[in-house]
């Protein structure tokens, strides 16, 4: 950054077990109580849970019935993503209060651009904290930063209900020992790489030039060499587009034909069409997409360009990505649609984002 820049103030506000932390204030009873949001059969698996939950290694897209096994008192409660998304929008009109630069990531997190503001940004985060604190009796953890990259990782320093700070000339120390897993767009498969080449950590990584990293894993090798040394100059979006939209279930029992699997795609289709009418009227579909996973967990997707979600094409799809399992028995079916990226007018011309 030239000596002349202002370093950037980002935030990454991150909500506390957002889902379970809502159903916890809805019903002060279950205080105290393992908790957890997600599938309420033996066959669904957890959206979110609490911290008492973690603390029997409940997690996150855990098949429900292997939860209950760690933890037999586990209180399992159904998805309610219409409360969800309405505590979500009061959460961010308090992020209005302090800036219009707002890049919602999900119901639960997002980046906020405090630069312009004369407050220090740990104050800033500290005010935004108490407020949803105070008014929507929730927690949530902030990390503040330069930039998004070392925001995002710093909001998980201090969780839960804590905040973290790296100031510009503490960059380089606090991505020294970091280990590569924490780098945004490594996963398993290259963070298994960059272990096998003796790179465990940001600060391994320092000491490879450009071109090696380029050599062993393309573009991104590129991405990887700023990463480490804490450059990111990505700004904060307030126009950050949803790119698809998707439904998806898993079934009680494991589906054995084509036929069954069918007559599970009607119901998931009208979910879907319900989740694309009046929220997504305005966006133009390109791509119409159907997951399906095996019973042995291994999972595939077809797809094909389209404009609309046609039942016909979709049925298509099913027997496309069934085919696949070569006979295996199939345990979850999704289905969505990719959007085109959204046009803009510019000196009198359309033009793509």
């Amino acid at each position: 950054m030239p000596a002349s820049e202002t370093p950037r103030k980002i935030l990454h506000v991150d909500m506390d077990c957002f889902y379970a932390a809502i159903e916890m204030r809805e019903r002060p009873e279950l205080a105290g109580r393992p908790l957890a949001v997600g599938g309420d059969s033996g066959r669904g698996v957890l959206t979110t849970c609490n911290y008492l939950a973690r603390t029997y290694g409940c997690r996150s897209a855990m098949p429900a019935f292997k939860a209950r096994d760690l933890c037999p008192d586990l209180v399992l409660l159904p998805v309610r993503f219409d409360l969800y998304r309405a505590e979500s929008a009061k959460i961010r009109a308090i992020f209005a209060d302090f800036t219009e630069q707002i890049e919602p990531l999900s119901l639960d997190e997002a980046y906020l651009d405090v630069s312009h503001l004369r407050s220090e940004a740990a104050s800033i985060a500290w005010e935004i904290r108490e407020r949803i604190r105070s008014q929507r009796h929730l927690t949530a953890s902030a990390g503040i930063a330069p930039n998004k990259f070392i925001a995002k990782i710093a909001s998980d320093w201090r969780k839960p209900d804590g905040q973290f700070e790296v100031a510009p000339d503490e960059v380089a120390d606090f991505l020294a020992d970091l280990p590569v897993e924490k780098i945004w767009g490594v996963g398993k498969a290259t963070a298994t790489r960059l272990h096998e080449a003796g790179i465990p950590t940001c600060g391994a990584m320092r000491e490879r030039s450009e071109l090696e990293l380029v050599r062993r894993f393309g573009k991104f090798g590129s991405t990887l060499y700023r990463l480490c040394r804490g450059i990111d100059e990505r700004t904060v979006n307030p126009n950050r587009e949803r790119k698809s939209v998707s439904n998806e279930r898993t079934f009680r029992e494991n589906l054995h034909s084509v036929d069954e699997g069918l007559e599970k795609l009607e119901e998931i289709l009208a979910e879907l069409r319900d989740d694309l009418e009046g929220r997504y009227d305005e966006r133009e579909i390109r791509e119409c997409v159907v997951k399906v996973k095996f019973g042995d967990f291994q999972t595939t997707s077809a797809q094909r360009a389209a404009d609309r979600v046609e039942p016909e094409v979709m049925r298509e799809l099913l027997a496309e990505a069934w085919e696949r399992g070569q006979g295996k028995s199939v345990r979850l079916i999704g289905a969505g649609v990719r959007f085109r990226p959204r046009k803009k007018k510019e000196d009198g011309q359309m033009l793509m984002f």
